[in-house]
């Protein structure tokens, strides 16, 4: 941690540091503020699950881009582009792209076909419990892999602001957001996120634009010298080869294993939103599946606007901060693009230190609202679909209910701070993205055999859930991410005999597979006249609550 840059870094936040409290605190307060405010609007489990169905298209698509512009997009592609130019950009397109699977396949289907979770539409043509028990582990699964790379994220971001070098005093970052998230989730329900996630939009978006602006003036609003510029400051343009920064392969293209590590990346990215626990819920806070549409178009064109600007942030961030001054500051480069915004604004000067503080605290906003999505969808998944309608068999109240979701939150929360612990020094989109593979293996063949082929039974469901899940989870635990590398949870030990960081190629395939064998095998009759109204249903909206 002593290169200049990161002690420049350490030293503006230290002359400006009640500036940067005072941001933080506004934000934590105007968010608390408005998690009070829906609080005490959530009457009965339609408001807590669904926020009373009363959020326009508009306002859903915003709540989305929102909650899909987490620290993956801000901190990590910034970081991986910066560090990895053309291959670090990959990130943005498969992000992007996959949103077209979501509106095509997804989001109108499943906003008439089920009322607070996927497991409703699972368990409208199959066997309530089996169901909606894997529906529920799954959907906790995958949030929590998606919470590890938040955590990770915001553990980084405030100490960096903070000037905190100690392991103990990053943990203790780690647990202050976890309970935030407790608080929001178990406050404001899913009226308290939405909002929180609608400010946290905006003020991203501004953010984002600010920085791009201030990029593209430093270089005359020429890209070519952005990019050239980037470049030449890079690893590998240090060596006499800055073209290789810009062409596809620094990362993905060193031999035959990291091109396969690219495709597995580039499925699970394109196919994982679709089964995102945290996006499918909010198709279900519109009152029609017209609005549910109009909401991911307007999320398409945010989220695509945002992603365009990443090239900014990352080539800006190369160009002038550097990629060994961003890995002294955090070796997976997780802090490109606060480093960016101090550096524009001057490392030494006031304005660095303004800038840094915004950047972070819109950074620190993003964090905190993706989490509360996170866990508002893993909470509810356990307390409507294994609490009432497992444990309690359907006899539970909604009151007693939305008390089971409020106590899943805090443990979710409790499990998640001791796993970010863990994963504070990965690349945050690296581990998003193993939490895309895990819901594109696990959620998405269930869900599309389900609305979409009518011999698809309670059986086919559970392997294909089960399957896609352990088989996801298992190949992560064994693989570079986890050991045998120096970037790894734990790199004192290799127990990595799977050498793909990301799981997709083999374990989405996988669910698709066992969705259909568990099919063609079972002895159970699929009911062709639920399969016939869940199909008109999910077309019509007929009968969708």
């Amino acid at each position: 941690m002593s290169p200049a840059l990161h002690l420049a870094a350490s030293n503006a936040t230290t002359e400006h540091r009640p500036l940067i409290i005072t941001l933080f605190a506004a934000f934590v307060v105007a968010t608390l503020f408005i998690t009070v405010w829906a609080g005490r609007q959530t009457k009965d489990a339609a408001d807590f699950y669904a926020g009373g169905r009363q959020f326009t298209g508009f306002q859903n698509g915003l709540a989305i881009s929102g909650d899909y512009m987490s620290a993956a997009s801000f901190l990590g592609i910034a970081g991986a582009i910066a560090l990895y130019g053309y291959d670090g950009f990959l990130y943005s397109i498969g992000f992007l792209v996959a949103w077209l699977v979501a509106l095509l396949l997804v989001a109108e289907p499943l906003r008439n076909s089920g009322r607070y979770t996927m497991g409703d539409v699972l368990a409208y043509r199959m066997r309530q419990r089996p169901v909606r028990t894997a529906a529920g582990a799954s959907t906790i699964v995958v949030s929590i892999f998606y919470l590890l790379a938040q955590m990770a994220g915001a553990g980084v971001l405030v100490s960096l602001l903070l000037g905190i070098t100690s392991e103990g005093g990053k943990i203790a970052i780690v647990a202050l957001v976890g309970l935030l998230m407790i608080v929001y989730v178990t406050i404001g329900g899913m009226k308290g996120t939405t909002w929180v996630q609608m400010v946290k939009a905006v003020l991203l978006i501004a953010g984002t634009l600010l920085i791009t602006f201030l990029v593209l003036w430093k270089f005359n609003f020429n890209i070519s010298d952005l990019l050239g510029e980037a470049a030449a400051k890079s690893e590998v343009g240090q060596k006499g080869n800055a073209d290789a920064f810009l062409e596809p392969g620094l990362k993905y293209g060193v031999d035959g294993m990291t091109k396969l590590d690219f495709i597995s990346l580039g499925i699970a990215l394109v196919l994982g939103t679709a089964g995102l626990p945290h996006i499918l819920i909010r198709f279900y806070t519109v009152p029609t599946a017209q609005a549910a549409r109009k909401s991911v178009n307007w999320a398409i064109g945010i989220i695509g606007a945002f992603y365009l600007m990443t090239i900014a942030l990352g080539f800006g961030a190369a160009a002038l901060v550097g990629p060994a001054e961003i890995k002294a500051s955090n070796p997976a480069g997780n802090t490109a693009a606060p480093l960016l915004a101090l550096h524009i604004g001057g490392v030494d000067s006031a304005w660095g230190a303004i800038l840094l503080a915004v950047i972070s605290a819109v950074a620190f906003a993003t964090i905190l609202a993706v989490v509360a999505g996170l866990t508002l969808a893993s909470s509810s998944s356990f307390a409507h679909d294994i609490y009432a309608n497992v444990i309690r068999k359907g006899q539970a109240t909604e009151k007693e209910e939305v008390r089971a979701a409020r106590w899943a939150t805090v443990l979710i929360g409790v499990v998640s701070i001791a796993l970010g612990a863990l994963a504070r020094d990965l690349n945050v989109a690296g581990l998003v993205a193993l939490a895309f593979a895990v819901a594109a293996s696990a959620n998405l063949p269930t869900i599309l055999y389900s609305l979409f082929w009518k011999r698809f039974t309670t059986q086919g469901a559970l392997w294909s859930i089960y399957g896609g899940l352990a088989s996801s989870v298992l190949l992560v635990l064994f693989s570079p991410v986890v050991s045998g590398s120096a970037t790894a949870m734990f790199p004192s030990v290799d127990f990595a005999f799977f050498p793909l960081s990301n799981p997709g190629l083999v374990s989405i395939p996988l669910g698709f597979l066992l969705g259909w064998l568990g099919s063609i095998l079972s002895k159970e009759k699929p009911d062709e006249g639920k399969y016939a109204e869940l199909e008109v249903r999910s077309l019509t909206g007929i009968g969708a609550h």
